[in-house]
């Protein structure tokens, strides 16, 4: 098993097409090829404790939640703190690798984690079950590599076959496990050969008009060059008309940034708190309303850690609570201008709790692989 085998199994979990366009989620460290032949330590934060840990129980790989290198790195010296700990990794030939924001979009991922502590009350419902409906604030535009582009042709009757055929072996008409998907619709071509031209069918100077399907099949832009190819070869016409259109990426409900968590059953905003403190450990909450807090809601943003930025996502969604792990104080105030409360769990309680549940679902995907959650990995900040 090595680190390649590991990554493939960290992003069938969290696909990295789904991270933010501004992450840095995959492979800070590391090479692909090397043996993965001691534990994966799972963390939050790579600090130098937890590098100290994932060397002490001889880890060869560790899955950093937050990217340990943000900004481009000049140099890697021990002249810097991220220097340090990713110098640190280089010299102990550990890999370290980042889903961040990919975890958080994913169908089961981190994010669903804590709808499921806010749907029902504690003790209550079944472990990975979410009671109420749960989707995308924003619906990750997912893009099928076979369904990137329409190519519309116009074919006689006669050599609609052929057609379709010969524009499937160069790559058009695949939809998953189906393969020579097409549409032919039939109607009336017309055309008026010019000077010099050497008509398939009618004469030059005079208006024709002929019977021909439309034909409807979906490509990817990799093997477009190649069906226009063919399509000019098998084409009777001398001149074939064709039209590309570019499709629209298709957007899923449960993968995407933040959830709109709709509740089986309403509940209050303290009632609401109770189920996540229980959910997170028990950790210090943070709540307001701008309306009476006996208020019953049933409509709720959730977005982990600093969630600020998908507020107007929240309030086009029509949430009436907006949870996330901190806020910025005039932020909070816009939620309730908005008419929407905010409870706030502390930026990594809000998605260390995910940690366990990360690594066994790792470890069904490899079983031979040691996981193990870091115990030095903590909140940076104490109650004092």
């Amino acid at each position: 098993m090595t680190i390649a085998d590991l990554i493939e199994a960290i992003e069938a979990i969290a696909p990295p097409a789904a991270a933010e366009s501004w992450d840095r989620v995959g492979l800070h460290v590391g090479s692909l090829k090397r043996e993965l032949d001691g534990p994966v330590l799972l963390t939050i934060d790579l600090t130098p404790s937890v590098l100290r840990e994932a060397v002490g129980v001889g880890a060869k790989a560790i899955i950093a939640y937050h990217p340990p290198i943000w900004n481009p790195l000049a140099r890697v010296t021990d002249q810097t703190a991220t220097g340090r700990v990713v110098l640190g990794a280089i010299e102990a030939g550990i890999a370290v690798y980042s889903p961040h924001t990919a975890l958080d979009a994913a169908r089961g991922g981190l994010t669903e984690w804590l709808c499921e502590g806010l749907s029902h009350p504690a003790g209550e419902g079944e472990p990975g079950v979410i009671a109420g409906d749960c989707r995308a604030l924003v619906p990750w535009p997912a893009r099928s590599g076979e369904r990137e582009v329409k190519l519309v042709t116009f074919v006689p009757e006669g050599d609609l076959e052929k057609v379709r055929a010969a524009l499937g072996t160069a790559g058009a008409g695949g939809i998953g496990r189906y393969k020579l998907c097409s549409f032919a619709a039939p109607g009336t071509g017309t055309f008026l050969p010019g000077a010099g031209a050497n008509p398939a069918v009618g004469e030059v100077g005079k208006l024709e008009q002929t019977p021909e399907h439309r034909l409807e099949m979906v490509c990817s832009r990799s093997s477009l060059p190649l069906a226009i190819e063919t399509l000019r070869q098998f084409h009777p016409y001398e001149e074939p008309a064709f039209d590309v259109i570019p499709l629209d990426a298709e957007p899923e409900r449960r993968v995407g940034s933040g959830r709109r968590l709709m509740l089986d059953q309403a509940a209050t905003v303290g009632e609401l708190a109770e189920r996540l403190k229980a959910h997170l450990g028990h950790c210090r909450m943070h709540a307001g309303t701008p309306w009476d807090d006996s208020k019953k809601i049933s409509t709720i943003g959730v977005v982990a850690g600093a969630g600020e930025s998908m507020l107007d996502d929240a309030a086009r969604e029509g949430c009436e609570l907006f949870v996330t792990g901190e806020m910025k104080h005039h932020d909070v105030m816009r939620a309730f201008r908005l008419g929407i409360g905010v409870m706030l769990g502390g930026h990594t309680n809000t998605e260390r709790g995910y940690l366990p549940i990360f690594a066994a679902r790792l470890n069904e995907r490899l079983p031979k692989g040691q996981f193990v959650v870091s115990r030095e990995d903590r909140d940076v900040l104490k109650r004092i």
